[in-house]
């Protein structure tokens, strides 16, 4: 049986946090330029030359901050991400719900019939204490017999699947014996925005904690594409 974990992997992007700040300085027709600063001597491939980097300067960076403190939100939807990503149907059905600014494109399991992967948790949590209806406390009493529970619907699970299929039975209609455990993927394209509200609130505390997992594994593959710009939204 094959059983998987999250995935998340950068595939493209576009725009940066010098994005950001031409995008808010057009109202006033203006435009920012990175900085270049000597960092020291690149004996290596340029003997005898300085060594140089680009990075915003300190105006710009505080403008950055002030449009993230004050909810301008558009220079930051110039910033554009594509992901792909990899995780079960119950945590992927809480993501999609997260909608503007984003666009997905799953695998159909009306066409794939490959036999499905599924996720195990590594620890059974218990029920709220506190008297909510959603959410989690500390562990549950019971780790054995969950566990053994979860591997014999997914071992049951993949024989009558492949079973229905060798039978006749159409993808589309077996599919539907297959669990919320099994693993999904999908390619999302969205704005570094929009990146940011899925990821506050997927990240709080009352979120579910796959779907936190999730959220974190997106965070650290998105905060390198405007460094600042992400650290000041999030």
């Amino acid at each position: 049986m094959n059983t998987s974990q999250f995935e998340v992997t950068l595939i493209d992007s576009m725009g940066s946090d010098l994005a950001v700040v031409n995008a808010a300085r057009v109202s006033f027709n203006k435009q920012s330029e990175y900085e270049t600063i000597e960092v020291g001597y690149d004996e290596d491939c340029n003997p005898g030359e300085p060594h140089t980097i680009k990075r915003l300067n300190n105006k710009d960076k505080k403008l950055i901050k002030y449009l993230a403190q004050h909810g301008h939100w558009t220079p930051f939807s110039q910033v554009q991400y594509q992901v792909r990503i990899k995780a079960p149907i119950f945590v992927a059905r809480q993501w999609f719900k997260h909608i503007v600014g984003i666009t997905r494109n799953e695998v159909s399991r009306r066409y794939v019939d490959s036999t499905p992967e599924f996720y195990e948790p590594t620890t059974w949590r218990a029920k709220p204490t506190d008297g909510a209806k959603q959410g989690s406390s500390g562990d549950a009493e019971s780790q054995y017999f969950p566990n053994k529970y979860l591997k014999d619907i997914h071992e049951n699970a993949i024989v009558c699947y492949e079973k229905m299929l060798a039978q006749g039975v159409c993808p589309e209609q077996a599919r539907m014996i297959l669990p919320q455990s099994m693993m999904t993927e999908w390619v999302e394209t969205g704005s570094l925005a929009a990146a940011a509200r899925i990821y506050a609130q997927r990240t709080d505390a009352h979120a579910q904690v796959e779907i936190q997992e999730l959220a974190k594994m997106f965070g650290d593959c998105l905060e390198d594409i405007a460094p600042i710009s992400w650290g000041c939204l999030t």
